[in-house]
């Protein structure tokens, strides 16, 4: 692999061109709408959470065990068709999605946050629904393989498994996250596009929001009402009150329409 001829660079590329800009051509008339990186809902990073999963996937659930067997050829299929557009950690930092617009997805983080329905849609349909780079599998993974590699990235995002070193790119870290976020709130309030208060609200709901999550996997729901549900339950158990759910979604909305979240 670290042989430097040319037919190694020659094929690097070609994979590189195949996995992340496949769907389309020089040819092809793309709005820039959907290639613009926006971050609300409907375009860019938001309009692919945030989207509704289709009838045909909405009641899926993985049917296949997170077992060390199906991690193993989760990670194989992973590091061939996926690793050199969203990293070799799932953090959306491969070489061939540096100069896609909208980047990779940093899959085993935002994947936790997404269903098996909508995760095995997305593998499915690729980039499509939203026009962006990202090619179909659904002829080339047949259905066993799609939910291996969703258990492969699952476990990126938990820790249970660590990267591969094929193509580069970061950990999921939580403490780095953690560190990132807290950056991102002070940044905010000193635009004062939030005050200190909703940013502490806003930390303390994003904890508990991220400790229930893993304990719920809701066929068919994308992350509007997956995070509907977090929250209700949270308010169910007395964890949070209604007032904090809606400073926690608004403070939401507020860092993604300042440019400080996507």
């Amino acid at each position: 692999m670290k042989k430097v001829i040319f037919v190694a660079i020659f094929l690097i590329g070609s994979l590189l061109l195949v996995a992340c800009g496949g769907l389309f051509t020089g040819d092809q008339d793309i709005p820039s709408e959907n290639l613009a990186g926006g971050m609300g809902p409907g375009s860019g990073m938001g309009g692919r959470h945030h989207a509704q999963v289709p009838d045909e996937f909405s009641d899926l659930s993985n049917p296949i065990p997170a077992d060390d067997d199906s991690l193993a050829r989760g990670g194989e299929i992973y590091a061939l068709h996926c690793a050199t557009c969203h990293g070799d950690g799932g953090m959306g930092d491969g070489p061939g999605g540096a100069s896609l617009d909208p980047s990779p997805a940093p899959i085993a983080h935002s994947g936790q946050m997404l269903s098996d329905a909508h995760l095995f849609w997305r593998i499915t349909e690729g980039g499509i629904p939203f026009e962006t780079a990202m090619i179909p599998f659904r002829d080339i993974l047949d259905e066993t393989a799609r939910w291996d590699v969703i258990n492969y990235v699952r476990a990126l995002g938990s820790g249970q498994v660590a990267p591969r070193d094929n193509m580069g790119g970061a950990a999921f870290d939580p403490v780095a996250e953690a560190e990132q976020q807290a950056e991102m709130l002070a940044t905010a309030v000193e635009q004062r596009v939030i005050t200190q208060d909703e940013a502490d609200t806003f930390v303390v709901v994003h904890d508990l929001v991220s400790t229930l999550r893993d304990k719920i996997n809701s066929p068919g729901r994308g992350m509007d009402e997956m995070m509907d549900e977090l929250l209700d339950t949270l308010q169910t158990e007395d964890a949070i009150t209604q007032d904090q759910a809606d400073i926690f979604l608004d403070v939401h909305d507020r860092l993604i329409d300042a440019g400080l979240m996507q």
